[in-house]
């Protein structure tokens, strides 16, 4: 990580930030200057070993709520950021989504906010997304919750606006929200803007993906001249970077070089499958962990019909997509967190900003279009230093495309075996032992039930005079039911696929070898390989998918490298480095005949 303070750029690494190097806190809490208000460290005299963000000067209210939280330490952009924000200056900040910037930039605002008794707002953070501006909203309202009077209010599109008028007319500390729905609250007059002091950009790089410059850049204008700016961006493209010199005043720049640190909590796996055993791949995939899961797919119909399939199996499951109103995804996330869903089948576009704490796995059950829409998916776990665990399903044509995707990521991704019946049941053994011998100890803890549960074998003993033994024996079966406990389904699949994807994997490599010089002309680091959703069953040929890509976009046929046609999708490699813009376009082409 690197810290650009007073115009010279200090390489700190991912190592713990040096006390000395963060900043005095005795002149934090004197400064009268930027008006920061905070308790000095004797508030908390005693605890200097409970929680490791008291050498921020923040007050017993913070640290209270961090402590219940559970959080302990800051993470390196906390550590960076804070300092800085707290003497109000302004800043830059690159940092991927799960690195804990949201703290970095809530927490010293409230402690700014703690004695703001003025109705207008003071903050305003801008997201790209609904979930995103929900996610935020919840998050200063956790930080600040032992904080009275402190209030935060999330605005954004497809909610009623009476709702938003009528909480913005009250006493309202922080407002966030999207772009359009800002805009509309403002030239309405139904948000008072002229109190706020800061205004956040929250994932700009995202914000600007979606078209939102212009209306950025108006709300900017509309804001108090004299305020104090953040910008967090997980990428640093020409356009963030002109947004930063337009608008933010010798900002501090704070460069998280690498996630690796944070990545590495994520155990990231991949399994060969053919598209006919997919589901079948998945339901025994979920055999091994099926409470807190999100799968992934490319289209709203596949996320119907393979929820479909895993209730009728028995799983706890709900959809999100696009045409879900926003109300109901709002109220699915919400059971996502209490534990009343256990999978949710997702597409991108839906899950974007999806923070719960209790995801554990993340199945990518259609391969993703980029390095981007994978690290976004991926990051829905392991968050915030909790660990994790996603798998990626590949047929044997997405293999190049995998080594593409591990190469841009430079992570190695683990190839796993579908889970066999043998596997399959010795897991089911072990958690019916388990579930067994919890539900005896919680017996123990529990009186009430254990006189019960003696009557009941007294009962059992006296009138039908069963033995502890058949006891046991009825007990058990009562857990398991009438269904057979074990899988019995035929499994030789996995077995003839493995032996198939080996062969194969011997003749390309021979093939590789063969073409290596024709390859090496232009493949190497100049190219990456991108996936499109038609082929030869849609009676296309190589020159179609030329004319289509540089019609759509900006790209010259003759910086276009190899053409690979199947049956149903096609393989183009493509210049890397290509612009975000015409990424997007790519997504989004259509097909010229």
């Amino acid at each position: 990580m690197a810290l650009k303070k007073d115009n010279q750029s200090v390489d700190i690494g991912d190592e713990d930030f040096p006390k000395d190097d963060i900043l005095n806190l005795d002149s934090i809490t004197s400064d009268k200057k930027t008006g920061i208000k905070s308790q000095p460290l004797e508030a908390s005299k005693g605890n200097k070993n409970e929680n490791g963000f008291l050498d921020f000067g923040f007050n017993q209210s913070i640290l209270n709520s961090l402590r219940n939280k559970g959080y302990e330490n800051p993470t390196p952009i906390q550590k960076a950021a804070i300092p800085e924000l707290m003497l109000g200056r302004d800043l830059l900040g690159q940092a991927q989504t799960g690195t804990g910037k949201t703290a970095a930039f809530a927490l010293p605002l409230i402690e700014k906010l703690a004695d703001n008794k003025e109705l207008n707002a003071k903050v305003l953070v801008m997201t790209p997304t609904r979930e995103l501006a929900t996610q935020v909203a919840e998050s200063f309202k956790s930080y600040s919750s032992e904080s009275s009077n402190f209030k935060t209010v999330a605005i954004y599109g497809g909610t009623d606006y009476r709702n938003q008028i009528s909480v913005l007319k009250r006493k309202v500390d922080v407002v966030v929200g999207t772009p359009g729905r800002i805009m509309d609250h403002i030239r309405q007059g139904t948000f008072k803007i002229k109190g706020i002091s800061c205004l956040v950009l929250d994932e700009a790089d995202e914000m600007l993906n979606m078209g939102f410059l212009e209306d950025i850049e108006w709300i900017i204008d509309q804001l108090p001249e004299n305020k104090q700016m953040v910008l967090f961006s997980a990428t640093m493209p020409n356009e963030i970077r002109n947004i930063a010199k337009k608008y933010l005043n010798d900002p501090a720049e704070i460069l998280i070089k690498s996630v690796k640190k944070e990545t590495q909590l994520i155990a990231q796996k991949f399994l060969f499958v053919q598209r006919h055993h997919k589901l079948d791949a998945l339901k025994r995939i979920l055999e091994l962990n099926n409470e807190g899961v999100i799968i992934f797919v490319r289209t709203k119909l596949l996320t119907i019909s393979i929820s479909e399939a895993l209730e009728n199996s028995g799983h706890s499951v709900a959809v999100l997509n696009g045409d879900i109103p926003q109300n109901q995804r709002e109220n699915t996330v919400d059971r996502l967190k209490k534990g009343f869903i256990d999978i949710l089948v997702a597409t991108d576009v839906a899950a974007r900003g999806l923070d719960v704490e209790r995801i554990k796995l993340v199945v990518n059950y259609d391969f993703p279009f980029d390095k981007e829409t994978y690290t976004h998916r991926i990051g829905r776990t392991g968050r915030a230093g909790r660990s994790g665990e996603a798998i990626l399903f590949v047929n044997q044509r997405e293999k190049h495309f995998l080594r593409n995707l591990e190469n841009s990521t430079r992570t190695k991704i683990e190839e796993i075996n579908i889970p066999s019946n043998k596997i399959i049941n010795e897991k089911r053994m072990e958690k019916l032992i388990e579930n067994l011998n919890e539900s005896y100890l919680n017996q123990e803890e529990n009186e009430e039930n254990k006189a019960l549960i003696i009557d009941i074998l007294d009962n059992l003993k006296d009138k039908h005079s069963m033995n502890e033994s058949s006891i046991a024996i009825a007990a058990i079966n009562l857990v398991i039911g009438n269904k057979s406990f074990f899988v019995n389904q035929d499994d030789s699949w996995i077995y003839k696929q493995n032996n198939t994807d080996r062969n194969r994997s011997n003749r390309n490599a021979n093939n590789r070898s063969r073409n290596s010089n024709r390859r090496n002309n232009y493949q190497n680091d100049s190219f990456e390989t991108y996936k499109f959703n038609f082929g030869k069953f849609d009676g296309i040929r190589v020159a179609n998918i030329i004319s289509s890509i540089c019609n759509s976009t900006n790209i010259n046929g003759r910086s276009i490298g190899k053409v690979q046609i199947f049956n149903d999708y096609s393989l183009v490699d493509l210049p890397k480095d290509l612009h975000r813009e015409t990424k997007n376009k790519l997504k989004n082409i259509k097909l010229r005949h």
